[in-house]
């Protein structure tokens, strides 16, 4: 949570909106954002695993690169496949830094006319600096500091979304476009952050609170807060940034090895080209970290919070919890940890210390839950 005075606070298009709704505002990442609703985190989770969740994410950045070589430019800031990236097709990504340590994660989505990019929001200006001080010409950078951001989450979001626009029934897992809702010109793709089926919508500031109400008027859909928003991402294994990784961790300690690109790998086509190349490709080529990102399931019912301190069964410090609370769909406590690689492996039992308790868990696969990504 940010520390930043509620002077300072920026707010989002819907702010209103959630102060109607009867949201808990709290401070996060530079906003006033709304952490719950009357109902509760639990039940905003389970209603987002059971039907529609809206979710007010526009406090994130969003950014336009355009120009010749655009891709190829951002290419060289991030270890992702971007020059072969299809159009209307959206990919997960990495800001590196020279030592291999993440700066960010970000969506790098490919439109016939740019690349439009979705950065953290508490990393906004940094990745904008990043990005601009190393602008070659003929390349632009536009902030898109006009437009929301939502996300509607949950079995039930296709049947939603396809009586509003009802061109989405095309949309695959990762798939993007741009279409009209109502006669606002919005950026839409079938991707989110919940490990449900579900979109993320693009839609200019002016339009935001009619189209926000406007996916109300379903019954499916309620409102959810970052409360629900933390603990649904956690279940499905999902980072957050400036928690699970940062500047510290690699990709491959944050077991993110998926996220680079077999042609930017040692043998690809394009093979290295971006900051911190030579560490996390060696890091690929020996399988070697000092440290892991792995899934941890509790034995007990007490939720084991980021920040615990993990240790083995004769006491010794051997990690630190990143992100955990109870997860409501696993019905147990799950967590992520940093941890000595040496007990990274699945079925491994350690103890996190809580108020002076040891309590047991146990090295889990992640995600803890089904991703349910609608593929086709």
């Amino acid at each position: 949570m940010s520390e930043a005075s509620s002077e300072s606070l920026k707010r989002t298009p819907l702010y209103g909106l959630h102060l109607a709704r009867g949201a808990k505002i709290v401070p996060f990442a530079g906003y006033e954002m709304p952490v719950q609703y009357p109902s509760g985190v639990k039940n905003e989770h389970i209603h987002t695993r059971s039907k529609a969740g809206l979710f007010d994410v526009s406090h994130m950045g969003q950014l336009k690169l355009s120009g010749e070589g655009a891709d190829y430019f951002l290419e060289s800031l991030v270890p992702v496949d971007i020059a072969d990236l299809a159009i209307g097709r959206q990919r997960y990504a990495l800001f590196t830094d020279e030592a291999g340590g993440i700066l960010d994660d970000l969506m790098v989505t490919r439109y016939h006319d740019c690349l439009y990019l979705v950065v953290n929001a508490a990393c906004k200006a940094q990745d904008i600096q990043h990005i601009r001080s190393r602008l070659p010409e003929g390349i632009k950078l536009d902030v898109l500091d006009d437009r929301a951001l939502l996300a509607l989450q949950g079995p039930m979001a296709a049947e939603v979304m396809a009586k509003v626009v009802p061109e989405v029934a095309e949309l695959v897992f990762m798939d993007s476009r741009q279409l009209s809702i109502d006669g606002a010109p919005c950026f839409i793709s079938r991707s989110g952050y919940t490990g449900e089926d579900g979109f993320e919508i693009s839609i200019p500031e002016k339009d935001a609170e009619r189209i926000t109400r406007l996916l109300l008027d379903h019954p499916e859909v309620e409102l959810i807060g970052l409360g629900a928003r933390d603990s649904l991402r956690l279940e499905s294994g999902l980072c957050l940034y400036g928690h699970d990784m940062d500047v510290n961790t690699t990709p491959i300690e944050a077991s993110l090895m998926w996220a680079i690109s077999k042609n930017r790998r040692h043998d690809g086509k394009r093979a290295g080209g971006f900051p911190g190349a030579e560490k996390i490709l060696q890091q690929i080529e020996t399988r070697q970290v000092a440290t892991k990102r792995i899934g941890l399931v509790g034995s007990s019912r007490a939720p084991v919070r980021e920040g615990a301190e993990l240790v083995d069964d004769l006491g010794h410090p051997i990690g630190r919890v990143t992100s955990g609370t109870f997860g409501p769909t696993v019905g147990a406590p799950v967590a992520m940890a940093l941890i000595n690689a040496d007990y990274a492996a699945l079925g491994t039992g350690v103890y996190a210390l809580v108020r002076g308790k040891k309590l047991p868990m146990t090295v889990s696969k992640m995600p803890f839950i089904e991703q349910r990504y609608y593929r086709g």
